[in-house]
């Protein structure tokens, strides 16, 4: 913790649905205030256009039922984000609706970059004004994710397994663009709040959650951040459940993040057979 308080951005890579990372995403923005210093909760969970009634339910301007209602909450913010924002809330800490709109990212993986240059005026600045989409190492990670291997070549030499190669192919680069677009909007978003800062006369640090895929290994979302802010001190998080805490190989996880926090995750239902 003493370490992140004097970082500028601070990633916390989550898988989404585990109730003991979202308990260490809440220690952590305790542990900083603690520190008193100041805090900025960023999130992939909120979408640009929430920004306005997002700020204006921390200003107490509006009812947490009209906040909810207009801002696309996702399903488990009750119970997993709403302790972030509430304690930004209690604190005056600014949150940041860092995404771009789904629907936005939705287009993309459809019909690629050409739909974001479709986008209206007022639109497009939902998104990031620029993008950068290389097939690099993170792309490579994104077809593995995927479980498309784009490029290889057909171990049968059929022609018909070349086009089902090149079809996956050019789903998987719709859908990595799609991926881009998230990526460089929040870290568009990021960055221009850190611009702000920079003017500030106190101590004030980014905290941004999202997704570990976004942020695993400084690539994805980090990566784009750091692009814009070459100086800036970014640290990642990268919260990893696990079935069994004694069996952990940390080698296998360590380049993941500056730092690597195991947790142990709920075990699974028992599957029943029907009769």
């Amino acid at each position: 913790m003493a370490e992140l308080a004097r970082a500028d951005v601070v990633f916390v890579g989550e898988k989404h649905d585990d109730p003991a990372t979202h308990k260490l995403e809440q220690a952590i923005l305790t542990g900083l205030l603690r520190r008193k210093i100041g805090v900025t909760v960023s999130m992939e969970m909120f979408e640009r256009d929430a920004q306005q009634i997002l700020d204006n339910y921390l200003a107490g301007k509006v009812s947490e039922e009209e906040f909810l209602k207009t801002s696309r909450p996702w399903p488990n913010y009750a119970t997993d984000y709403r302790p972030l924002v509430e304690i930004a809330r209690a604190h005056r800490w600014p949150v940041i609706a860092a995404n771009v709109p789904r629907r936005y990212a939705s287009q993309v993986s459809r019909q690629g970059m050409t739909a974001i240059d479709a986008l209206p005026e007022a639109e497009r600045k939902m998104t990031a004004a620029q993008f950068q989409c290389p097939f690099d190492d993170y792309f490579k990670k994104f077809a593995e994710a995927m479980n498309s291997h784009p490029g290889e070549d057909s171990k049968s030499g059929g022609q018909k397994d070349e086009k089902k190669v090149a079809e996956m192919r050019a789903m998987t680069e719709k859908f990595y663009f799609a991926q881009c677009v998230k990526d460089e909007t929040m870290a568009e978003s990021i960055s221009a709040h850190f611009d702000q800062l920079k003017s500030s006369p106190t101590k004030s640090v980014i905290v941004h959650y999202n997704g570990s895929f976004h942020s695993d290994n400084k690539l994805g979302t980090a990566a784009r951040v750091i692009r814009r802010q070459p100086k800036a001190k970014v640290k990642v998080i990268s919260i990893i459940p696990v079935d069994d805490l004694d069996s952990i190989k940390p080698d296998e996880f360590r380049k993941r993040g500056d730092y690597v926090i195991f947790c142990l995750q709920p075990p699974k239902a028992k599957e029943t057979t029907a009769n």
